[in-house]
């Protein structure tokens, strides 16, 4: 049996094109994880510890996903969440995404966690890894996924497409040892509170992120910027047609001309539009 290799070129065209801030994650991550290889004391620092979290140490609720234990530990995290956090930008904007992740995307699901465990389960168990942040993404795509397809089969049975992501946290939970089946689970609820739209309050409006990024020229100036506007005017923003209009001939030929009257194809007219980039 043939086994078919993966084309590098189309490797290196997906990680070209990565948007910004996932770059900018994946980089941060990946300078956290050489910094505690050379200073191992900065895991403790960061780590989200229960009885740990004051006023003076709130910083471990957004420190704790950029930490990680081992090279695998990293690597499979970063794996899992390199192509959700590419789509999650890609509908969300670039400045959102940022915004989140390093806010409200590490306080709720961290500081439910600490909480719980400290007076709910009266326990002290740290935790840290970016595969919170993939539970999150994984319970917001499933929302998504469940309003158009609320169901899908196995063995003749019918299971809500939303509880994939729990699918997958109990199957790891039990394969996987030393995680932390709560530490999921605040991600996955703070996921579907964002795809139920319960906090998409947390996110600046659009008026303020268009008027920021026309201010400041966000979407010229900084490449693979993702415009707040993706969804209106294609992922990258629009770039306008600069050839003249071509003219229309007779309505009984059907055919567009050149710019000096001579007809070039057989077409129906069409009407001219903007050239979008991105899907």
């Amino acid at each position: 049996m043939a086994y078919s290799i993966p084309d590098i070129r189309r490797i290196r065209s997906y990680f070209l094109r990565l948007p910004l801030a996932t770059r900018l994650l994946v980089l941060v991550l990946t300078a956290f994880y050489i910094a505690v290889c050379i200073r191992p004391s900065l895991e403790q620092w960061g780590a989200l510890i229960p009885q740990e979290i004051n006023l003076t140490t709130l910083y471990r609720l957004n420190t704790f996903p950029l930490l990680h234990k081992s090279l695998p530990h990293y690597l499979l995290n970063t794996a899992a969440l390199l192509p959700l956090l590419e789509r999650f930008e890609s509908d969300h904007g670039t400045l959102v995404t940022i915004i989140l992740f390093t806010g409200a995307f590490g306080y709720i699901p961290g500081g439910a966690y600490a909480l719980l465990e400290r007076y709910v389960f009266h326990l002290n168990s740290s935790a840290l890894g970016a595969s919170v942040w993939v539970f999150l993404l994984l319970a917001s795509e499933s929302i998504k996924t469940y309003r158009a397809n609320p169901t899908f089969k196995i063995l003749d049975v019918l299971i809500p497409t939303w509880t994939t992501p729990l699918i997958f946290l109990l199957v790891i939970s039990f394969l996987v040892p030393h995680t932390s089946f709560l530490g999921h689970l605040c991600g996955a609820a703070t996921g579907y509170a964002w795809g139920l739209g319960y906090i998409r309050f947390l996110a600046p409006g659009e008026r303020v992120l268009r008027w920021i990024e026309g201010k400041l020229d966000l979407l010229g100036r900084i490449p693979h910027y993702v415009s707040v506007d993706q969804k209106t005017y294609g992922r990258y923003g629009v770039l306008p047609t600069t050839a003249a209009p071509a003219r229309v001939g007779s309505m009984h030929e059907g055919i567009l001309a050149g710019g000096n009257g001579v007809p070039l194809v057989p077409v129906p007219a069409v009407a001219s539009e903007r050239t979008r980039l991105g899907p």
